[in-house]
């Protein structure tokens, strides 16, 4: 037996020793950073904007159920890259608890984002630890769309609010300029006819065009093999958020103006964002669509097989001989 490997179970027989290891590891972390945790999902739970941290470990953990039989975990052997991410995990912990022991109190916000990244960065190593560097990288995707449990900071949270509420405002002003409508705009506020509607914080969208930036990563990642196709679907994801926010502001706006003024205080406005999303869907699935066939077009050319899915992506077969260090 190599000295240098340790051997464990099939995957799936389910007690693997290295899956063993990881979980008792995770464990202990999820208890020693359960404060936070737990204010992360009671923000979760009141915050619209961070609702989708619920479901994140959910999500990871089916594409992990769906790679199961790609891990191999006969033979691990340790990734000494690992102390990075542990070392990372430790001192962004550290910096919290040493914050708040000399009267740190920032925002809510910024306060589960420092702790939720440490914590992701320690579960990051000891996968890499545990694991071996060859699992973690056919782990990769799921491992990578966990990072969306991290909430993110004011700071960002605003920066991101300030550019599609500002790009928004501009894509109703070409909106209103294609159909002819008379106004007057100053900055983000549009003098209709009879009234006038301000571009507010709450019109940016960003609930919104963040779900369909997380919905682009899974889609592109099950339905698409290459990886221009897919950074193009996720990348369509921010013209088509703004076109979506700039096409509500249009619509509310112009039947307050022409139909009723009390449109303005509706549901349509009040709760429509939902309805809007919805239709953003529409061309998102298209372009979904159409890139899934022409990568079908070109595998079919090329002799592949251009029925069979986007498969998660593996580091060769054997042992774990470029991971380098000591057993699992």
């Amino acid at each position: 037996m190599n000295p240098d490997t340790t051997q464990g179970t099939d995957p799936l027989g389910g007690a693997a020793r290295p899956v063993r290891n990881f979980l008792v590891f995770a464990v202990v972390l999820v208890l020693g950073f359960s404060l936070p945790l737990l204010g992360l999902v009671r923000l979760a739970w009141k915050e619209d904007l961070f609702s989708h941290v619920l479901l994140i470990p959910f999500i990871a953990g089916y594409l992990v159920w769906l790679r199961r039989g790609q891990l191999e975990l006969g033979w691990v052997r340790r990734c000494w890259g690992a102390v990075i991410p542990l070392l990372l995990g430790l001192t962004l912990a550290g910096m919290g608890g040493f914050g708040l022991a000399r009267g740190w109190r920032p925002p809510l916000e910024d306060y589960l984002a420092l702790m939720t990244f440490a914590f992701y960065s320690l579960l990051v190593g000891g996968g890499l630890l545990f694991l071996g560097g060859r699992n973690m990288r056919v782990l990769a995707f799921p491992a990578g769309i966990l990072v969306f449990i991290v909430p993110f900071p004011v700071a960002i949270t605003k920066a991101i609010e300030w550019f599609f509420q500002h790009t928004s405002a501009d894509a109703a002003h070409a909106l209103f300029g294609l159909v002819g409508q008379t106004l007057l705009r100053e900055g983000l506020m549009f003098h209709l006819p009879g009234m006038s509607v301000e571009v507010a914080e709450e019109c940016s969208g960003i609930r919104s065009s963040l779900v369909l930036f997380m919905t682009s990563l899974l889609a592109g990642h099950l339905f698409l093999r290459s990886p221009w196709r897919r950074a193009a679907l996720t990348v369509a994801v921010i013209p088509l958020g703004i076109l979506r926010n700039g096409f509500r502001i249009f619509t509310i706006a112009m039947l307050s103006s022409h139909v009723d003024p009390d449109i303005i205080r509706s549901p349509l406005h009040t709760r429509g964002g939902p309805l809007f999303f919805l239709l953003s869907l529409v061309p998102f699935f298209l372009l979904l669509v159409w890139l899934r066939k022409s990568e079908q077009r070109r595998l079919e050319a090329a002799g592949g097989d251009a029925t069979t899915p986007a498969p998660p992506e593996t580091a060769g077969a054997g042992n774990d001989h470029d991971a380098g260090g000591a057993p699992a």
